[in-house]
């Protein structure tokens, strides 16, 4: 059938054992432009998106025109069922071919394609189109008042065609027409004649302008070979920039460095600082509450003087060691109040700190000494050391408690 309706290429069976979409859609395409030379379907099927778009435009068209049905599913496997529906396609047009009508058919349809209107082809003229009406309508509306102003200009034109022409006047303003074309004649060969002066003139100003162009370029090649003389100074003092530049940057750096390593140590400082504070507050705590209990244990206890004079001697240890404390606290905050001190965070040869003692191993040396000396010469304590302890033992001695 194929070969009968005209196909170039010969088809057989063995095609369709495998899926052979391009011919398929070869075969849909021709049939289509055999059924209706003048359809737009795009021949595109190179991705999955345009071979389904090209397989329901066809099915479309044969299902609007043609009124014979196809299977897409089928068209699109490209197989042995592909080929049932193509036979729908190609045995309505071989039936058409082999009917007696065949020539009245491509006549009347050769008639219908002469006169058949293309809207597509003909959208540049339709702007075209409704600009033209435009230009009619305005033209029609300065014609119609124009017609209004007839009767008046009838008038005035009956009496110019009625007037008889005169001979001079008619020469005089021939002869004034002639001077006017005469004068413009004359201008234009002026003009001419300029223009050849202008070009001369021109010329004159190219040559003159190479010439300036050529000295300016000279100029500048011996500007260009020449040093100037400030060139070796100039080049000293980048060099002395450099230095000035490099040394800055190190000093920069440096400058940088120093203030970190201040910000640490002032950092350092203030934590040891709370650390002290902390820690001078505990032992006020823990004194507080031991003088508490000294007291509550002094109202209760009935013993001798000797016993009352170790607690004396305890005691008296106890305020060396607060005041020691204090007077270490008081310095830490004297110091953190005052100026700026530069140097290290031990401290000095001086006699203030040798008598203070505020180190935590002075301390903890000056209690095991003073505990030593209370037990063994417990007695001989000067009395202006031992005045707290001294008062402490006289209410027990006058009081009245039997205990």
């Amino acid at each position: 059938m194929m070969r009968a309706l005209g196909y170039p290429r010969l088809i057989s069976m063995e095609n369709f054992h495998t899926p052979n979409f391009m011919l398929v859609s070869e075969v849909l395409l021709w049939l289509v432009k055999r059924y209706e030379p003048q359809t737009d379907i795009p021949p595109d099927v190179e991705t999955e998106q345009d071979r389904v778009f090209f397989i329901k435009a066809v099915a479309q068209f044969m299902a609007t025109k043609a009124h014979i049905k196809l299977n897409t599913k089928k068209l699109y496997q490209a197989d042995g069922y592909a080929v049932k529906e193509l036979l729908k396609v190609t045995s309505v047009l071989y039936g058409a071919m082999n009917t007696k009508g065949v020539e009245r058919a491509n006549v009347s349809e050769e008639d219908s394609s002469k006169f058949k209107f293309d809207l597509g082809s003909k959208i540049a003229d339709l702007k075209a189109a409704r600009q033209l009406a435009s230009e009619i309508t305005s033209k029609g509306a300065s014609l119609y008042d124009l017609l209004g102003k007839e009767v008046e200009l009838r008038e005035a034109r009956t009496e110019s065609i009625a007037r008889p022409l005169e001979i001079n006047e008619a020469e005089k303003m021939m002869k004034i027409a002639i001077d006017c074309v005469l004068e413009q004649v004359q201008k234009t060969k002026d003009m001419l004649n300029n223009v050849a002066l202008d070009e001369a003139n021109l010329e004159a100003k190219i040559e003159k302008r190479k010439l300036e162009l050529e000295r300016s370029q000279k100029r500048l090649q011996t500007l260009q070979s020449v040093r100037p003389a400030f060139m070796d100074e100039y080049e000293k003092i980048e060099e002395q920039l450099q230095k000035q530049y490099s040394s800055y940057l190190e000093k920069f750096r440096n400058l940088t460095y120093m203030e970190q390593l201040l910000d640490d140590h002032r950092r350092t400082e203030q934590e040891m600082f709370e650390e002290a504070a902390n820690m001078l507050r505990l032992m006020q705590n823990r004194l507080k509450e031991e003088e508490q209990h000294l007291l509550k244990s002094g109202n209760n206890d009935d013993s001798d003087v000797e016993i009352q004079e170790d607690e004396g001697s305890n005691s008296e240890v106890e305020d060396r060691q607060i005041v020691k404390q204090r007077t270490a606290t008081e310095r830490l905050l004297q110091g953190r109040a005052g100026a700026r001190i530069v140097g290290t965070m031990q401290g000095g040869d001086t006699e203030e700190d040798e008598d203070s003692g505020d180190s935590e191993i002075d301390l903890d040396e000056d209690e095991d000494e003073e505990e030593d000396d209370m037990e063994d010469d417990s007695m001989e304590i000067s009395p202006s050391k031992s005045s707290h302890r001294a008062r402490k033992p006289e209410p027990l001695e006058e009081s009245d408690n039997d205990f």
